[in-house]
């Protein structure tokens, strides 16, 4: 079957793989045949290995209001909207996704999380009432359509982690329900059949927990137990999907009692945390200093990462502007990218899509 009438079919989707992501919605509606073409993952398969795809960063960001000046500083409302940014390291592209729903902006504290060719939005505070939410929002990039997920399931949650297996599925864990009760259940969200699996429960409860996969397997670090109301432990659980099963908790996973919030896997096989002013790399069984944070990031707000490049926001201090930094996980440089001002609030949480 001819993809573009007179060419060949090898030649036709050399030409089709090559079309950018921000085009396939259009693309897509031109026929039924490109539509198909672009849906098949072998499609998506040869656009990476061929080197096609591009990065793209979504956060949760808080909108500046340029009314609100002090000085020659732009400064933030006391209680801003947040919006989704899209930021692409390669191009130096930056832009505001639309969200569906109310014009008061995405929930706040709600995660970002990337899955196929997916954003999953789910949980957070309402940013009127702040009261916890359920909701569950999917932006297929194809498409470039928002629809309604399934409500997450059991009690409102918030502060919970969330990962995926960058393919079909969201995997997330403890946080506190509305009584402040730290919590030890997880669940999977499979985003094709827009369904929730109950998970057995972890070991231990775990408010504030960070969660990445890692060697294979769903990762839940840290965190703390409702006694602990904000100190957070040493210790981290896996799930191992193929057997449905939590292996043994690693009681010593950090050192010292550490918030894993800056906790990455860095696409290059290995753990990454931010902590005292450096970038620490997990080996063995130890954490190891690899490089210092530029004096920017003082206060690291996000992180996320891919083949073997960190990106990271932060800022100097209080009500300063935030900055952008990528790190080369093999020369351990830093390269500032360039922010524009209106993306340079605080980020909540984001994620990175390979498109």
């Amino acid at each position: 079957m001819e993809i573009i009438p007179n060419l060949p079919y090898d030649m036709g989707l050399e030409c089709l793989i090559r079309i950018p992501y921000n085009n396939f919605s259009s693309v897509t509606s031109v026929c039924q045949n490109w539509k198909l073409q672009i849906a098949l993952p072998e499609f998506w398969r040869q656009r990476k290995a061929i080197g096609l795809t591009r990065q793209v960063i979504l956060m949760a960001q808080a909108r500046l209001d340029p009314k609100i000046k002090l000085g020659s500083s732009l400064k933030y409302s006391a209680f801003p909207l947040y919006g989704l940014t899209l930021y692409e390291p390669d191009s130096g592209y930056w832009a505001e996704l639309p969200f569906p729903g109310t014009s008061d902006g995405l929930p706040m504290f709600c995660q970002l999380i990337g899955v196929g060719l997916n954003l999953v939005v789910m949980g957070g505070w309402n940013p009127i009432t702040w009261e916890p939410s359920k909701d569950v929002f999917v932006y297929n990039f194809v498409s470039a359509t928002w629809r309604r997920g399934a409500e997450m399931p059991g009690c409102r949650r918030s502060f919970f982690g969330s990962g995926s297996d960058s393919e079909r599925t969201v995997y997330i864990a403890g946080g506190h329900d509305e009584e402040k009760n730290a919590l030890k259940s997880a669940m999977a969200y499979d985003v094709s059949r827009d369904e929730w699996l109950q998970m057995p429960d972890m070991a231990s409860e775990r408010d504030e927990c960070k969660c990445t996969f890692y060697e294979g397997k769903f990762h839940v670090i840290g965190g703390y137990e409702t006694c602990m109301q904000g100190r957070f432990g040493t210790s981290a659980e896996s799930f191992d999907v193929s057997t449905w099963q939590w292996d043994q908790v690693n009681e010593h996973f950090f050192e010292s009692a550490t918030c894993p919030r800056t906790c990455v896997e860095g696409g290059d096989g290995k753990l990454y945390l931010c902590r005292d002013g450096d970038v620490l790399a997990l080996g063995k069984s130890t954490w190891q200093v690899v490089t210092a944070l530029p004096l920017e990031l003082k206060n690291i707000a996000f992180v996320t990462a891919w083949r073997g490049k960190i990106l990271m926001t932060g800022s100097m201090g209080f009500n300063e502007p935030y900055n952008t930094y990528v790190l080369d996980l093999e020369s351990y440089k830093w390269t500032k990218m360039d922010t524009p001002v209106n993306f340079s609030g605080h980020v909540q949480s984001g994620c990175c899509l390979e498109m």
